[in-house]
């Protein structure tokens, strides 16, 4: 690893362990290893899992609670259910009123928040180390006292808000029907990631007081959750409050996730009217292998092999050298049960879209024929590593890195074990992975052109 990234471990406040020994104390930095996040993790008798990762270079504590629950667990008719319930734990809870989530953290200098994806849902905040405590009883509020609270108008109320954000964020937005058409196309009927995390209209609409107060004894139960705090603190201390705010809770246990296989589809193309894109967009999908699961590092790579900006060969093909694209994307959408390999050409004004078509088939094929170069290789592990050393500097990186791990894998050490699947791949790694999973008859093509004949 070079050294610059060194000096970004450094200003992270990460701490090294030679050999895998734990250590309380920062240790220097030696050229070849990997960062590690110190942490300490047990559980409360009630089944809530507690990490702690402490560092006290700077008065600052990051306090984030992941609910192991997304929407790939919500069931037909339920659907947009993971994401309306992040809503409804920032309405309010019995201690701490109704809407004062935001007033009472704003108040402390910090910008709290909440996300919800296909696997899990998170809540954050970031405040001054004497705050601790009053960023664990807001969570804890959350996690033991929303029920008091519930009412039809907060309900209501928060239904509205979700239903106006899909409407800003999905039905209102460029290429926005384009992500349904192609997640309906990639996931039969009944597969929980059918439909995006947003969930569709007349779901929401249909949600009752009784499928929230279900969904909530469900799933946002402690057995269910894990609490990391990370930053500036004492550790007896930490554990105290963290007692103190979440040890009355009852016992509980992790609810059953399902378990699913990777989709098989035939071959299915779409063509999309979209009255608010201005150019016409190709976009071919595959079911590609699971979050962390063998071929999925290898499909990060080849993302950028394929489109990095001035150096990934479609880019250089379609938008430098034919000029017949305005843009290309390549992503591996990395999931817990399935993933998907994308990629997309939005296309010039007037450019043939046959003849880009032509071209993305011919390049496609070569990968899974040919393996990639060595500098392709090269270039996309380098930058990978690099990206994610530096992306460690933050506190609440470090805590949304421990629990993506402890997730995902069940460690929250795994950062060599993510790095290697990167560095210990290969061109040749890359081609058999190519030819596996992106062949055509097993592809989803959407082309979105303008409404009204725009082209």
């Amino acid at each position: 690893m070079k050294r610059a990234a060194w000096i970004a471990i450094a200003a992270a406040g990460l701490l090294v362990r030679p050999g895998g020994a734990r250590s309380d104390k920062p240790a220097a930095n030696a050229p070849g290893q990997d960062p590690k996040i110190e942490f300490e993790r047990y559980k409360l008798d009630n089944g809530l899992e507690v990490i702690l990762h402490q560092d006290n270079s700077i008065p600052l504590v990051a306090v984030d609670v992941w609910y192991h629950v997304g929407s790939g667990d919500e069931v037909p008719g339920k659907s947009g259910f993971a994401h309306l319930f992040e809503h409804m734990l920032f309405q309010g809870s019995k201690h701490i009123g109704e809407d004062k989530h935001f007033e009472i953290l704003k108040g402390l200098g910090s910008s709290p928040n909440g996300s919800t994806n296909f696997d899990r849902t998170n809540y954050f905040e970031v405040v001054p180390s004497h705050h601790l405590e009053t960023a664990l009883w807001i969570e804890s509020d959350r996690m033991g006292y929303l029920l008091p609270l519930l009412t039809k108008p907060s309900l209501r109320n928060q239904i509205d808000v979700v239903r106006n954000e899909r409407r800003q964020s999905y039905d209102n937005e460029p290429y926005g029907k384009t992500r349904f058409t192609v997640s309906h196309l990639l996931h039969p009927e009944g597969h929980p990631y059918r439909d995006l995390v947003i969930g569709k209209h007349e779901d929401l609409e249909a949600a009752s007081i009784d499928d929230v107060r279900d969904f909530y004894k469900k799933w946002y139960v402690p057995g269910n959750a894990t609490l990391v705090v990370a930053g500036d603190f004492d550790s007896k201390t930490a554990k105290d409050l963290i007692k103190k705010w979440f040890g009355s809770f009852p016992k509980t246990e992790r609810p059953v996730h399902r378990k699913l296989d990777l989709p098989v589809i035939k071959h299915a193309r779409e063509e999309v009217q979209d009255s608010l894109a201005k150019l016409r967009r190709i976009e071919y999908v595959w079911h590609t292998p699971a979050n962390l699961a063998p071929g999925d590092a290898e499909l990060d790579i080849l993302a950028n092999a394929f489109a990095a900006s001035g150096t990934g060969r479609l880019y250089k093909l379609l938008v430098h050298e034919k000029q017949l694209a305005q843009s290309v994307a390549a992503y591996q959408a990395s999931r817990q049960y399935s993933s998907f390999f994308t990629i997309s050409v939005t296309a010039k004004t007037g450019a043939d879209m046959k003849e880009i078509e032509r071209l993305l088939g011919e390049e496609i094929e070569k990968v899974r024929k040919e393996a990639i170069s060595q500098r392709e290789f090269d270039r996309a592990v380098v930058g990978m590593e690099s990206g994610f050393v530096w992306g460690l500097e933050g506190l609440l990186a470090r805590a949304e890195t421990l629990q993506k791990y402890n997730h995902y894998v069940g460690n929250p050490d795994f950062i060599t074990g993510d790095l290697d699947r990167y560095r210990k791949s290969s061109p040749a790694a890359i081609q058999k992975v190519a030819a596996t999973y992106l062949g055509p008859e097993h592809r989803v093509e959407v082309l979105t052109v303008p409404a009204e004949g725009k082209k």
